[in-house]
């Protein structure tokens, strides 16, 4: 079935450029120009996923996830500026699926989309056939938890939150520990469909994987650098 994609930004020209990029890779698409006139219509006749710009006025892209996540649980991805770490973190911890900074490249939204939706079949699924989650055993390292059929990530017994990309990095690494990765390898696993991102694209999610854990377990270093090669997973 064609996946319904809702866009939903005050800026008319990334609703019309991003609205046509969807629709030629064969998705349908809605567009909204607030939070309050999307959060009716989202409720209402909910899509496959949503994409939200975070800074709207009126009701910005963080309340309308909050409201939203009242009575849906549909995938959504945030539009951020490149200075809105902190509007990333509540966000995700509110129960976005991912986020990607502008400016963007569609083509890696368009991966990013397609990477949520096949996670969202997977856990629709698992969900309605409890034997199918077992098809996708959890991954489990040391004191790191993975369940890639939920997208649930434990460090220790203990929830991260993590977005797709970061969670298929880690997953990568600790799927054969004490194996170095390149950043090649790395980015080959987090990003499909022929998307270039540079090396520094990886050291960024890494940085932002390494945080993320330290706030659970300040001595978190799982996450070993093996420079000029890579990356590797201690589970020690």
């Amino acid at each position: 079935m064609t996946a319904t994609i809702a866009l939903v930004d005050d800026d008319r020209n990334i609703l019309t450029s991003v609205s046509i990029a969807l629709q030629t890779e064969g998705f349908l698409t809605r567009v909204y120009s607030d939070g309050e006139t999307a959060l009716k219509a989202l409720t209402d006749n909910p899509p496959d996923l949503a994409i939200f710009d975070i800074k709207m006025p009126r009701m910005d892209g963080l309340e309308l996830l909050r409201r939203l996540r009242e009575k849906s649980q549909i995938p959504v991805i945030f539009l951020t500026s490149k200075d809105d770490e902190l509007d990333e973190a509540l966000g995700l911890a509110m129960g976005a699926d991912d986020y990607i900074a502008k400016p963007f490249s569609q083509r890696l939204l368009i991966a990013r989309i397609r990477a949520i939706l096949r996670r969202t079949d997977v856990t629709a699924s698992a969900a309605e056939d409890p034997a199918a989650a077992g098809a996708v055993e959890p991954l489990v390292r040391g004191r790191l938890s993975m369940d890639p059929a939920r997208h649930r990530t434990l460090w220790a017994g203990e929830p991260v939150t993590l977005t797709v990309t970061e969670f298929l990095i880690l997953e990568t690494l600790a799927q054969r520990p004490g194996i170095v990765k390149t950043r090649n390898q790395l980015m080959d696993a987090a990003y499909h469909d022929d998307i270039y991102v540079d090396d520094r694209t990886i050291d960024s999610h890494i940085k932002r994987l390494r945080r993320k854990f330290r706030q659970v377990d300040a001595t978190f270093d799982a996450i070993e650098t093996l420079y000029g090669a890579g990356y590797r997973f201690s589970e020690e």
